[in-house]
């Protein structure tokens, strides 16, 4: 029968004074399993491990079997051969030969070991060699080094000697030029005023303007120069207002360059602007 669920489990119940009445496990519906199934499976399962273990296990008895006659049989052909005529002299002599054979085994070893010695002995000249030429090549580059480095010492020597003897004549120099300068700034002086000049720039650093005034008795104002020309030893007129006679120019500047009297130079300059501008 069916199992409703909407039925009611309080309408099944028996009355409780009623002693007669059905179970409640009697009323419910019987369920099937399958135990029957489950159980011929696993008998028939059982059946065919039990036959294939015995396969097996027969298996192994007729293997085992035929193992031991064939041991058998050799045997039988191994005591055949020992007794015959043929080879009963091979029998005696066997513990010779297998002593030639362990003596041949041993002289191959050592034979082996012989040649892997000598490899090594091969291997460790070949690495002395190598270290040896290692170690030569770092100590001529060593040698080189040390030697370069000297050389760059004795170089920084002589650059440093020379740079000082270069610093105490430039000191030289300035003292002389100090000193100089202190000898020509009263000789300047008197030079400016006496003769009327003022020193401009000339727009280089190697050019120098003088330029004269009072030049002429009716016009005081009226003013001369000449550009002069201190890069090198020897001076150098380059301009010169108004135009004065070149032959004059070249004159007094041979002069000057000659015996070194600045301030006669400057006086004759004048006197070439005098006459020129007269």
């Amino acid at each position: 029968m069916s199992f409703e669920p909407s039925l009611s489990t309080s309408g099944m119940r028996p009355p409780l004074a009623s002693a007669d009445a059905p179970s409640m496990a009697d009323s419910l519906p019987s369920i099937n399993f399958g135990f029957d199934d489950l159980r011929n499976s696993m008998a028939q399962f059982t059946v065919k491990f039990d036959a294939f273990i015995e396969r097996g296990r027969k298996r192994v008895l007729e293997e085992r079997n035929q193992f031991h006659i064939n041991l058998a049989e050799y045997e039988g052909m191994c005591w055949l051969t020992i007794d015959s005529p043929i080879h009963s002299n091979l029998a005696t002599n066997l513990p010779l030969a297998e002593d030639e054979r362990m003596r041949q085994r041993d002289i191959e070893i050592l034979n082996l070991k012989s040649q892997t010695h000598e490899q090594t002995l091969q291997k460790e000249a070949a690495e002395a060699a190598e270290m040896h030429a290692a170690i030569s090549s770092i100590t001529l580059e060593r040698d080189t080094r040390l030697t370069k480095r000297d050389r760059l010492k004795q170089q920084i020597a002589e650059t440093q000697k020379a740079i000082n003897q270069k610093v105490e004549a430039q000191k030289a120099h300035a003292q002389s030029l100090d000193a100089q300068s202190r000898l020509n700034f009263p000789e300047l002086e008197f030079w400016q005023d006496y003769l009327c000049i003022r020193i401009e720039g000339a727009g280089r650093e190697d050019r120098l303007k003088f330029v004269y005034s009072h030049l002429l008795e009716k016009d005081w104002e009226a003013e001369a120069w000449f550009e002069l020309g201190t890069a090198s030893r020897d001076y150098e007129v380059f301009h010169t207002r108004p135009k004065v006679d070149r032959d004059a120019l070249e004159h007094v500047v041979d002069l000057v360059n000659d015996d070194r009297d600045f301030g006669a130079f400057l006086k004759r300059m004048r006197k070439l602007f005098v006459e020129a501008m007269n």
